[in-house]
């Protein structure tokens, strides 16, 4: 069977969603190379990176047939060319489970706390007090949500690693430590997610291991 070409995964090791894809990379054992890719703000919109993602959004991947953006898609993607080691059970009620709860992570927790990061990590205008509370609000009710779908048993998903898990391991922490910075309260654990534990617990793997590496080398150079 002839190799298919190595996959370039472009962003920066600080993302959470860049880090989502090079877990499902890693744990999949489909050899990538990484390329250093700005953020959009930096780069604007048109150019080479726009060809491969409309929006300049990192991150995205450059395969020998093109560019693919989104992190979701990259992951299905993955799963789809490179069926050895699957991210999703064979079972499609399972699978659509797993799918259904990375969605919830990406876009409805994570992307709510997403509001917080600029004041909490990168030295922006203070949220309002009627800003933060309605932010706040959503994330309760959110976080409540995401404890009724996720398992934990131990992966979040249920009994084996999935794509739910790049979601969750790249995103928990961050979502618990930017409403530390704001409220001065992890709301994931006030809201009864073990996430300390379960991340701790996926940290173990070779694969999460060296993301967390690079991740902390990247943040160091900031």
């Amino acid at each position: 069977m002839k190799a298919q070409p190595m996959i370039e995964l472009h962003g920066l090791a600080i993302s959470n969603y860049y880090n989502k894809a090079k877990l499902a990379l890693l744990e999949k054992g489909i050899p990538f190379k990484e390329v250093s890719t700005k953020k959009r703000q930096e780069l604007g919109e048109d150019g080479k990176v726009a060809a491969y993602s409309p929006l300049a959004k990192i991150p995205f991947i450059v395969t020998e047939q093109g560019g693919i953006c989104e992190s979701s898609v990259i992951l299905e993607y993955l799963e789809d060319a490179y069926p050895e080691n699957p991210l999703l059970p064979a079972d499609p009620y399972q699978a659509a489970k797993v799918r259904e709860l990375a969605t919830f992570i990406d876009w409805h927790l994570e992307i709510c706390a997403r509001q917080l990061y600029s004041a909490a990590f990168f030295g922006g205008k203070p949220l309002s007090e009627a800003n933060a509370a309605r932010i706040r609000s959503e994330l309760e009710t959110r976080i409540a949500a995401f404890k009724r779908l996720a398992r934990f048993s131990p992966y979040v998903a249920g009994d084996t690693f999935s794509m739910a898990d790049c979601s969750a391991f790249a995103s928990l922490s961050l979502v618990a430590m930017a409403t530390k910075a704001i409220y001065g309260e992890d709301l994931l654990a006030a809201g009864g997610v073990d996430h300390k534990a379960y991340t701790k617990f996926i940290g173990e793997r070779p694969a999460a291991q060296k993301v967390l590496l690079d991740r902390k080398e990247a943040t160091s150079r900031l």
